[in-house]
């Protein structure tokens, strides 16, 4: 049966391919397709419904094959219309998964270690994902104007991903971020708008702003665009499958800020299994935060369902979430699988920053910081296992958090002769 003759959405005026309504994930109960992200019945979070039925595997496989090397090769699991590729946007993906040799031996690792490095995207974070394909709801829905809250990197992918469509976009951050991460969001010509405060009180200013009339035609991809903005994450666990040769891996470790992707990646892997494009095993999920940010590794510690929220004080800002969305989906799907939550102090994601550099040349931001430092700490305490094949998410690049690392620089100073060279014992 042909892949393209899948059912289309419910409302017959909204092309999202495969996608045919809003499912609440608590009770859920269902509505059609539009930019909403809350249940009208318990206020639990909407996420996208499919029908995959239609779906023959060899075929499928074929067809993702085939596909553009970005997120769009896995069109047909995704909420986007047929011709998606052809419409203007920042078209992330496909990043690489470098099999980490040399940080496994420094690990101890066996089983096979890789990171999946998405410093690679267009503004070098896994956001430009999410933004791409919330772009693409936000262009059915008929809204002008692209908007977000943010920690940083996402304000950076909606400014692009809005130039390129020709959306405008006002993005609205915490008033301290780094500096590059600001520079970064303010290039692309965009409004960017500093509220004095943290990401939830930014995200609870955009709340309120979308129930306004000032907030008219604007799609927030986090907000009221948040369930087709967190499929993009899902492309992670697509591609990783892909890459390994259409195999799940035995660990993954992945960051946590609204706990949304790591919730995706789970929702990917789960949609190949039942498409039977690859072969239904065991993996463990496990969730990485900052100490100074860590809700989710504290309810996980303590054995408690619900995420009490925390003032966030740690470097790794783009995951500085104090109140994380999915915190409580991210505890059932860590116990589930066998996984954990842990967390690491600001000196030990320096530290493992540093390690991924020095082994693979990867330089990661402070998120990235923080998986690997996390993977290190679940081997030693025997947690993860190294017998085992792991992927490690780096999700930015290092160059938007360079005061990290600021203390890096020169080996040393030398006058322009062999005799100075030799006196810094460098030779």
């Amino acid at each position: 049966m042909a892949v393209q003759t899948v059912a289309s959405s419910t409302d017959s005026t909204v092309d999202l391919g495969p996608a045919t309504a809003l499912s609440c994930r608590e009770c859920g109960h269902r509505v059609p397709l539009g930019p909403v992200f809350a249940c009208e019945e318990c206020f639990g979070p909407l996420e996208i419904a499919y029908d995959f039925s239609a779906y023959d595997a060899e075929e499928l496989r074929k067809q993702i094959e085939a596909g553009p090397s970005n997120i769009w090769r896995y069109a047909p699991l995704l909420p986007v219309p047929a011709d998606v590729a052809t419409k203007p946007n920042i078209n992330p993906g496909w990043t690489k998964l470098v099999k980490a040799d040399n940080l496994a031996r420094e690990l101890g690792v066996t089983g096979g270690l890789y990171v999946k490095d998405d410093s690679g995207n267009p503004t070098h974070s896994f956001k430009d994902r999410v933004v791409a394909q919330a772009l693409e709801a936000a262009r059915v829905f008929g809204f002008t104007t692209l908007s977000c809250s943010s920690t940083g990197n996402l304000a950076g992918a909606v400014g692009a991903a809005a130039a390129r469509a020709g959306f405008r976009s006002c993005v609205f951050i915490p008033h301290d971020l780094e500096q590059g991460k600001v520079v970064m969001a303010a290039v692309y010509g965009g409004d960017l708008v500093g509220i004095e405060g943290n990401y939830d009180d930014v995200n609870r200013f955009c709340s309120e702003l979308i129930g306004d009339p000032a907030g008219e035609g604007w799609g927030f991809v986090n907000v009221n665009l948040r369930p087709y903005y967190a499929e993009g994450s899902k492309t992670l666990a697509y591609e990783i499958c892909e890459q390994l040769g259409w195999r799940l891996p035995d660990q993954i470790v992945v960051p946590i800020a609204s706990g949304s992707q790591l919730t995706k990646i789970d929702k990917g892997l789960q949609e190949l299994i039942k498409l039977g494009l690859v072969e239904d095993k065991p993996y463990k999920i496990f969730g990485a935060q900052a100490e100074g940010c860590s809700p989710v590794s504290t309810a996980f510690k303590a054995g408690h369902d619900v995420v009490r929220p925390q003032k966030p004080n740690t470097i790794a800002k783009s995951l500085a979430i104090g109140n994380p969305a999915d915190g409580p989906y991210v505890l059932d799907i860590a116990r589930r699988t066998g996984g954990a939550v842990e967390d690491v102090t600001d000196e030990q994601v320096v530290d493992a920053i540093k390690l991924l550099a020095r082994t693979e040349g990867i330089f990661a931001e402070t998120a990235g910081g923080v998986t690997v430092g996390v993977t290190r700490k679940l081997i030693e305490n025997g947690v993860l296992d190294p017998a085992r094949s792991t992927v490690v998410l780096n999700t930015g690049d290092g160059l938007k958090t360079l005061d990290a690392v600021a203390g890096t620089g020169l080996t040393a100073t030398i006058r322009p002769s062999l005799d100075s060279f030799r006196e810094a014992g460098l030779a």
